[in-house]
């Protein structure tokens, strides 16, 4: 733990503070225009242009992402945009995740309804991680093949203190466990709720969902935390990092407004982490540690509170 505050510290000493406030004040306009006057939405479904879901993630996502690298530009006097790999990697990065976020494929799997929903559900994020790897995949083989797939190595892999920072979010999850808009998020599982009555095992299927609901994680720490920091690594260094965080923020706009802000300060936090170490174990283990126990605290919650 003490090296990874060290980490922290190193960060914020080097930063350029000036565009450390703008992508910050970034952010903080994004997430303004989202939860007051439904930017996402509007961008996805009110404008027309072809394929509105997709086309209006790409550009909020782009726009998140792109314009702290123009702030580095200017401010920092680092013209990335000169490097025509960095450029092709900027535009195919929001294009990846776009694809991600318009996903919306449906299994005939059975006629009951509640079955249906069921396997959609379970069937569905491990599909879009097949996607997500997919496409990293084939970017890193082309692009970069040279260092390890994007983050997937157990080098410099230490578990100790991230399960520190899994016992810091307890309370901090217990908190939230009593507010009415985390208990309309969580948890997750009352989407498919109830189960089929003909279903045995019951628990087998919550604890089948709840595995393939991890399953999304590993396709958002392999692309926040492997693809847009360890692939923009060798073009930005350190600079990676800032633009990651605003990026990670902007996909969080469907969730509770303070998931939202904290995932901004999450992001950065993450992303300097895994600068540092080149491994997205510890990241990994961190948000699917958060995301059960938010679902933990969502179904205790919901017993108790709701």
């Amino acid at each position: 733990m003490i090296k990874i505050t060290g980490y922290i510290k190193d960060y914020f000493v080097w930063i350029n503070k000036i565009i450390l406030a703008l992508v910050t004040a970034l952010a903080a306009l994004l997430i303004y225009l989202n939860y007051h006057y439904g930017l996402e939405k509007w961008m996805t479904t009110k404008l027309s242009y072809p394929l509105p879901g997709y086309t209006g993630h790409y550009i909020l996502f782009l726009v998140a992402f792109a314009l702290p690298y123009f702030f580095i530009a200017v401010f920092n006097k680092q013209n990335h945009f000169l490097q025509p790999k960095f450029i092709l990697l900027l535009l195919l990065a929001p294009a990846i995740f776009a694809v991600k976020m318009a996903l919306d494929i449906h299994f005939n799997v059975s006629t009951n309804f509640y079955a249906d929903e069921y396997w959609n559900h379970v069937l569905y994020w491990p599909f879009r991680l097949m996607i997500i790897v997919t496409i990293l995949f084939l970017t890193w083989k082309f692009i970069q093949p040279t260092q390890s797939f994007y983050g997937l190595t157990t080098k410099q892999f230490n578990w100790k203190p991230y399960a520190t920072m899994l016992l810091i979010m307890i309370p901090l999850i217990a908190a939230a466990s009593t507010q009415p808009d985390f208990l309309a998020m969580y948890p997750k599982m009352k989407m498919i709720l109830p189960i089929p009555g003909q279903a045995n095992h019951k628990w087998f299927y919550k604890l089948l969902f709840e595995l393939a609901y991890g399953s999304d994680f590993i396709s958002i720490e392999l692309f926040f935390r492997g693809f847009l920091i360890l692939a923009f690594v060798k073009y930005a260094g350190k600079d990676a990092i800032l633009p990651m965080a605003c990026f990670y923020c902007t996909i969080h706009f469907g969730k509770p407004l303070g998931e939202c802000i904290s995932s901004y300060f999450g992001g950065l936090l993450l992303g300097i982490i895994i600068y540092n170490n080149r491994t997205i174990l510890g990241g990994l283990m961190v948000h699917l540690g958060i995301a059960w126990l938010m679902e933990l605290g969502g179904y205790i919650g919901n017993t108790h509170f709701h």
